[in-house]
């Protein structure tokens, strides 16, 4: 057995294990390790301590919709560019390294071909389409379940990684197919913003800084990719050895979570 063969395999065993709990975990917000906005904490806390049993009901904690109101009525009184960075913090991390299921579906991207310009399209495609559906969910115009939109991207990470397995090279379809993916992912995205809650002074701000947060560190992914398979690209034996285990890797891991998200959870 190589040593790429043996690495994939611990790879492989590691992911399946581990799946249930770094495919797409249920964001803890307001924790001490959360790096959500210290403001919106603060605001949210406070409002937790002061709800009135009379008017909030029995107990002095908030519900999701009572905290949705806090957050909406939060106006935050620091200059727009502290927000922009912290939210390309936020949409970063939710990246790297707590989005599993978006580093596989970028990664099968990747392994779709040696060559630059058919990975450029596939990128410029999948953030075209994540970033539409990212800003529309984002502000309220659509709302769609995570009950769909998480089994959803399990199913995309599952279907571009056996493609991989069926051509060598991108399909002339496959630009639709990460485009139409592309758009749930951006659903998925969106949900970590609505949770996050997004003040209405700096909204815009902080939705563009999450966007660009959530595109360097998939940037990051396929650079780190590159640097690590580039030496190989040319070698006979780069599709039998890497690309076709790698790809059956993730979609194994795909399908599991999918099968996770329809019937497990």
């Amino acid at each position: 057995m190589t040593r790429i063969a043996r690495l994939l395999l611990i790879a492989s065993f590691l992911l399946l294990s581990s799946a249930a709990a770094l495919a797409h975990p249920a964001d803890e917000f307001c924790t001490a390790d959360s790096g959500l906005d210290p403001a919106l904490c603060r605001a949210l806390s406070e409002a937790d301590k002061a709800a009135d049993p009379d008017v909030y009901g029995t107990g002095s904690m908030l519900d999701d919709e009572q905290r949705a109101r806090v957050r909406k009525a939060i106006k935050l009184d620091r200059p727009w560019w502290r927000t922009a960075g912290l939210y390309i913090k936020l949409g970063f991390e939710h990246i790297l390294p707590g989005g599993l299921d978006h580093i596989l579906f970028v990664l099968a991207l990747f392994l779709a071909s040696t060559r630059l310009k058919p990975l450029l399209i596939q990128i410029s495609v999948f953030t075209i389409a994540h970033t539409i559906t990212l800003g529309v969910a984002a502000a309220g115009w659509v709302k769609a379940p995570g009950a769909i939109v998480e089994p959803l991207i399990a199913v995309s990470i599952a279907f571009v990684a056996v493609e991989n397995l069926l051509a060598r090279d991108m399909t002339r379809w496959r630009p639709f197919v990460v485009f139409g993916f592309g758009l749930f992912h951006g659903l998925g995205f969106a949900s970590v913003l609505l949770d996050l809650g997004l003040p209405d002074n700096q909204f815009l701000t902080a939705l563009v800084g999450f966007n660009v947060g959530v595109e360097l560190g998939q940037i990051s992914v396929i650079l780190a990719a590159w640097f690590l398979l580039r030496r190989w690209f040319t070698r006979a034996w780069y599709r039998s050895r890497v690309v076709l285990p790698a790809s059956l890797l993730i979609a194994l891991t795909g399908t599991w979570w999918a099968v996770q998200r329809i019937f497990l959870t």
